[in-house]
């Protein structure tokens, strides 16, 4: 069975940081573009950062600068450096990735979400 297992959220002062790992575990033939959502009671889900399977990174303009998503293939895992937090960060982030099981094509995988609670 096919897995994407976050952890690392928590309660976290203004300013701190915190890093969420995401890791993917199966029978997986070959992983594509790996990212992280976020969702904040009541709101959207809404994209954080992507990074596909050559490195290449994107971000929503509210984390840029603050926020670092990176990936070890070799672990199958993506993570997620949150620094300088604000309260406004607060939400359940949700790892994604794009997975071949081995039929030639990518389907959309999520993990089950990890809280992050910005607040003093």
């Amino acid at each position: 069975q096919v897995q994407l297992v976050e952890s690392g959220g928590g309660l976290v002062q203004p300013g701190g940081s915190l890093r969420l790992p995401c890791a993917a575990s199966g029978s997986i033939f070959s992983i594509g573009a790996m990212g992280w959502y976020r969702q904040a009671t009541g709101k959207q889900r809404e994209l954080v950062a992507t990074i596909t399977s050559g490195g290449s990174t994107n971000y929503a303009d509210s984390v840029k600068g603050r926020f670092t998503i990176s990936r070890d293939n070799a672990k199958n895992t993506v993570y997620l450096q949150m620094n300088s937090l604000k309260p406004e960060d607060t939400a359940v982030y949700f790892c994604n990735a794009e997975l071949d099981l081995g039929s030639g094509w990518y389907d959309d995988y999520w993990g089950q979400g990890t809280q992050v609670t910005v607040s003093s």
